[in-house]
């Protein structure tokens, strides 16, 4: 999965050493309680030789696992594959119905049009037969390190307009051939994400290609003001004005010698 999830390429790496990039089978679900534990493990290798780590991302879940730390819940693969397997045979809804009767607190809460966390609640509380919203303690917990939080903040039509041409742009590069070799593994959890769901709706015969881009690009936007709702709760978020990268670094320079 490189074109659909907009990996970095070597050039945009830079020289600098990255790292979840080529790290996991498309296999092999990585949960933001897994993610919380290889990333500060592999944080412990970074601050013994830097004074600084930079952790770019997107998904406001797994930049907080890092940041306070996750509720260690229980997994099992078995039920997460059933829940991913009915929801791709009943839809969305269906999940949502279950989640709102066996928990309507979290359902009032959860984002639902995020398979991925209701799949993720329904699995915790048919594993334990409790609610879901009982086990989440949501406390921070200590880290061995600082830290500082930046947002760049664009101008929505802006950044709606971004995501439009990059969606294009990807779409130039290959993601349809990308989503056509990766057909074998269509019903992994990966690849139920933005980019990839809406072409395969597409293969399957159920919309046109041009209607699975426009798909594409309203499902970014949306996720996009997701993420922004997620990043403005957060009280140690400093918002940067989006100018050019020189601009934005200067701008982060600034806040770190403070």
């Amino acid at each position: 999965m490189s074109i659909g999830t907009a990996k970095p390429t070597v050039d945009e790496q830079g020289g600098v050493k990255h790292y979840f990039i080529d790290s996991h089978s498309i296999q092999e679900p990585l949960t933001s309680g897994k993610y919380e534990k290889e990333a500060l493990s592999v944080l412990e290798h970074v601050f013994s030789e830097n004074d600084h780590a930079v952790l770019v991302g997107g998904s406001g879940m797994f930049i907080n696992a890092i940041l306070y730390g996750t509720d260690q819940l229980p997994q099992d693969p078995k039920v997460r594959e059933e829940l991913n397997h009915l929801h791709k045979i009943e839809g969305l809804d269906f999940l949502l119905s279950e989640l709102e009767e066996k928990d309507p607190v979290y359902f009032n809460e959860v984002d639902k049009e995020n398979p991925v966390r209701v799949i993720r609640s329904l699995e915790v509380i048919r594993i334990t037969d409790h609610p879901y919203s009982d086990q989440r303690q949501g406390k921070s917990r200590p880290r061995p390190f600082s830290i500082n939080y930046f947002v760049i903040d664009h101008d929505r039509e802006v950044l709606y307009d971004r995501i439009n041409k990059r969606v294009d742009l990807m779409i130039k590069e290959g993601l349809f051939e990308e989503v056509i070799s990766l057909s074998n593994y269509k019903s992994k959890q990966p690849l139920n994400t933005v980019g990839y769901k809406e072409i395969f709706d597409h293969l399957d015969g159920n919309i046109s290609l041009e209607r699975a881009v426009e798909l594409i690009k309203r499902n970014t936007r949306r996720y996009a003001k997701r993420q922004l709702t997620w990043f403005r709760r957060d009280e140690n978020a400093i918002w940067i004005p989006y100018s050019s990268n020189q601009g934005m670094i200067n701008q982060l320079l600034q806040h770190l010698k403070r």
